[in-house]
């Protein structure tokens, strides 16, 4: 299996997007929390089943397109 992960600006942004998933009909199955390492995040299942990280990383800066930055 795997999961797929969509970073975003702040912590604000991943409460949003699980709510967003939620509307949508996805399945939250960890709500957004504090991390070990420092960052902000939950996950949710979609309608398919396909599972879903939504993270934000303090220590990664993404560009205006959502790229992350190295």
């Amino acid at each position: 299996g795997f999961t797929l992960a969509f970073l975003t600006q702040n912590e604000a942004e991943v409460d949003a997007t699980l709510e967003k998933a939620k509307g949508l009909g996805a399945r939250i199955l960890k709500p957004a929390q504090k991390t070990f390492w420092g960052g902000y995040g939950g996950y949710f299942a979609d309608p398919d089943g396909f599972l879903w990280e939504v993270a934000y990383n303090p220590f990664w800066k993404l560009d205006r397109k959502g790229n992350v930055k190295l």
